[in-house]
Parts: C-alpha cells; structure tokens; sequence
C-alpha cells in the first residue's frame, strides 16, 4: 500500500506544499502571503497559526482529506550544526525553532506546521536536510586565521536528493559515490559528496564561492574591511551587499540570471562579461573540489534554477569536463526531496534520526 506524504517548504512570502503517493506528485501548490501581513507578525515563530491555516485552506479547497495523509515532511530550519538525513521532530527541535536560537528563517516554520497537523492526525512527522547540514572534513574547516572557521551552510536539501537521483540512475550505493554537486539558484553551494558526506562546500548565504543572483560569493577580504571602517555604511547594509543585493544584483539591478543572459545573446558587453564571469565562478569552485577529491570524481551535477540555462551548462562542461561527466538536473525540486526523505523513513524505521540540542 503506498504511502501518501505531504511536504511542506515556507518561504519568506510564500508557503509551497504538495501531495505525493510514494514518488508520484498527486498535486502542488504554492500559497502566497502579502508581505503587509507578514509585516504584522513579531518572529516567524508567531506565523506558525497563520501559516498553518493557511495550508488547511488551500487543501479544504481541493476537497483533500487530511486523513489520508501517512506523513508529513517540513523543511527543516535553522538548528544547530548536523548530519545530513532524516530527523524526527521533537520538542528540543521546536524549541529551538521557536526561539530562533541559532537564526530566524521562513524554514524555521516548516517543522512547526508537520508537527502540529501530524499530531491532530496522529502520524509521524519528520524534517530532513536542513541548510545546517555539518559534514566538513575537519581540514576543510580551518580558515586562514584562528578566530575565524569555515562553515557548513548550503543547499544541502536539493544537493542531496540530485545526488542520490544520480546513484538511483546509475546503479551506485550514495554511501560509496564521490560526486560534485553545484546548485545554482538565489545562492550557489558548491559541494563534494564523498561516500554520503558532503565534505566541503562554500557558506552559500554568508559570503563564500561563486557570485550569484545576490549574493557577493568571496570578496577581497583587505577591501572589505577598509569598506566596513569607512564610515559611508552601517553593519545591517554591508551585510546587505553580501546577501540579498549582492551578486547579479549590485552589477545589473536583477536577480534574475535569464537578464545577463539575454543580454550575452543580445552582444551586450557588459552583460555578457557578468553572465562569462558567472559560469567561470562556478568553473573555477568544481575544479577545486575535482583536486580535493584528487581527480576521483564519478560525476559532476548542475543543479538550481540557473541549470536550465543551456550555456551554463556548455561553459561548466568546457572547463571542467575532464574532471568527470556532466549531468544536469535542473530546478529546486525541493517538495519532491522532501517526498522521498519521508518515503524513506517510512520504509525503514532506521532512517530516521532523533534531534536533541547538545
């Protein structure tokens, strides 16, 4: 009997949500919120009710049942450093959520909603591969100064799930792979999956690797500095040009990457530099992972929105082609990852992991 999954994704403005029968997707949708009302609410914790509601809604809409439902998947949120997999929700997990103990983030919400619908329905309810994802090899976390370390901060949802696509596709154990995996959407993470570990990847929101839509990637730390001690910024608005105006957006206005590359096709200069520069960023962090993993590479993966730009993947492939074979999974695919995380769970009652804060 198959099992019926919900999976639920909050983002800032918006609430995705779909509907699976094992691996088929019965139905998606997204649910947007005005950002007025959002503005009306004190944390994300406190829009946890509203969200809620909200999901109800949309699915009483569809004349769905809820008590068809076998589980429920929510994005899982800002907790403290762990491993990739499957996690149990517990109260440790909410109250850190609820308090935003280590960051506030639509994400946060997403085991909130599975656990309050889950526990009316009396089903399990599970959250998996948050952005906290910790796997680093301890030599990929050493910096250049001892006050500062490395972190593990990246698309490690939609990073994992390619991955193991390509195992499935390729009759390959995950836990024995050595792939290189770079997701190209708002932010870029870049990452070395090596036997079921992604044991080094750029900090995609805080300034490190490939610029992207909006995000700055690496910037020349001496002129950073002079920046900060200038007196022309505050803290709230540099940190603003490394995430959410940096990128794509500080060179052309947009964070849209389809913008650069109408204008390569279109003989702008300027934007045909940006967009060249781009896909040479991306180039430039795989071979990097192709010499720490010492040219033992099964496959490299393109994936995020910017994948289905066909000269993205034509400029990766010309740079980094002789590491290993180029495969493109392109978009999010995040409701589905989520889909198969809790299929997992529910298939092999060792999968899934419990949460305690340390």
């Amino acid at each position: 009997m198959p099992y019926t999954i919900l999976t639920i994704n909050p983002g800032s403005t918006s609430t995705k949500f779909g509907v699976f029968e094992d691996e088929k997707e019965l139905f998606s949708q997204n649910v947007t919120h005005s950002s007025e009302v959002i503005a009306t609410f004190p944390t994300m914790a406190s829009q946890y009710e509203f969200r809620e509601a909200e999901v109800r809604k949309a699915l009483a809409e569809r004349k769905f049942d809820l008590h068809r439902l076998s589980v429920i998947v929510g994005r899982g949120g800002v907790l403290r450093p762990i491993p990739g997999g499957v996690y149990r929700i517990t109260e440790a997990m909410k109250r850190t959520l609820e308090t935003a103990r280590y960051g506030e983030h639509a994400s946060n919400l997403g085991a909130l909603i599975a656990d309050g619908l889950a526990k009316e329905l009396g089903i399990p309810a599970f959250i998996a591969d948050p952005v906290v994802v910790d796997e680093l090899d301890e030599v990929a976390r050493i910096s250049g100064h001892r006050l500062f370390q490395r972190r593990s901060i990246f698309h490690a949802l939609n990073q994992k799930a390619v991955a193991r696509r390509w195992c499935r596709e390729h009759g390959k154990d995950y836990g024995e792979a050595a792939l290189i995996v770079a997701h190209m959407g708002g932010g870029v993470s870049v990452g070395l999956h090596d036997k079921g570990r992604v044991v080094d990847v750029n900090n995609a929101l805080n300034g490190e690797g490939p610029y992207s839509p909006e995000r700055s990637g690496t910037l020349p730390a001496g002129d950073l500095v002079k920046l900060c001690f200038s007196g022309k910024y505050q803290e709230r608005e540099i940190l603003k040009m490394i995430t959410g105006q940096g990128g794509l957006v500080s060179f052309m206005g947009s964070n849209d990457m389809r913008v650069a590359e109408k204008g390569f096709h279109e003989g702008d200069s300027v934007a045909s530099l940006y967009y060249r520069a781009f896909i040479y960023q991306v180039g430039k962090a795989i071979g990097a992972l192709g010499a720490a993993a010492r040219g033992r590479v099964d496959a490299i993966i393109l994936t995020g929105g910017v994948a289905y730009g066909k000269d993205v993947e034509e400029g990766v492939t010309a740079m980094c082609g002789f590491i290993a074979p180029i495969v493109v999974y392109p978009g999010e695919g995040e409701l589905e990852a989520l889909a198969m995380a809790g299929l997992r769970a529910m298939s092999d009652d060792s999968v899934a992991k419990n949460y305690e804060e340390e």
